[in-house]
């Protein structure tokens, strides 16, 4: 009698702006290159009525008092194409979002769990192991996944559906989910 552990897929930050080539702050090809695998990955979890959300990075034009204003140039500004998920995965999103299986949520630092009402969403439905698909793997990604092992979840990874514009980074974090975050990476 094999207790099956919920499961929850988190996509992030998988927007034009991060992704696409004449994005304001772009992973590039690498970006791109992960397109078809969230897709799937992303049918799978809704086809299996699975709960699925979509952090999304939002921030507002002109914010002087956000940390990365500091550091990267504007983007993903609210109601910008910039802010709209890339390719084929903005059709998944607005076809299935009035399910309510799925969620789609504003977030304004890089862990997916920094000001929100993730973690209650998650408890509030039993949900124990999480599933990480974005970008970028060494900042989004791996700030969502560390908290996400401070707070007690069982986490996947899935090489194939994470990308990021610095190589080194991206190797390091897939070493630091397996090794210091107990992920099971896939």
């Amino acid at each position: 009698m094999g207790m099956d552990r919920k499961k929850a897929l988190i996509n992030i930050d998988y927007t034009n702006d991060f992704v696409a080539a004449d994005g304001a702050l772009t992973c590039g090809v690498p970006g791109q290159e992960i397109e078809e695998e969230i897709v799937r990955i992303t049918k799978e979890f809704i086809d299996n009525q699975d709960y699925v959300v979509f952090a999304i990075d939002v921030h507002q034009a002109g914010d002087t008092l956000h940390p990365e204003t500091k550091l990267f140039p504007p983007h993903n500004i609210e109601g910008t194409p910039g802010r709209k998920l890339y390719g084929a995965l903005e059709e998944v999103f607005e076809a299935n979002r009035a399910d309510k299986n799925v969620y789609g949520m504003d977030k304004t630092r890089y862990s997916a769990f920094a000001g929100t009402d993730l973690e209650l969403q998650l408890r509030a439905r039993g949900i124990t192991e999480l599933h990480l698909v974005g970008v970028c793997t060494d900042i989004c990604v791996l700030h969502t996944a560390v908290d996400a092992y401070n707070k007690g979840f069982e986490l996947v990874i899935y090489q194939d559906a994470v990308a990021s514009f610095d190589p080194e980074g991206h190797a390091w974090a897939l070493r630091h989910f397996k090794g210091s975050l107990g992920a099971s990476v896939r």
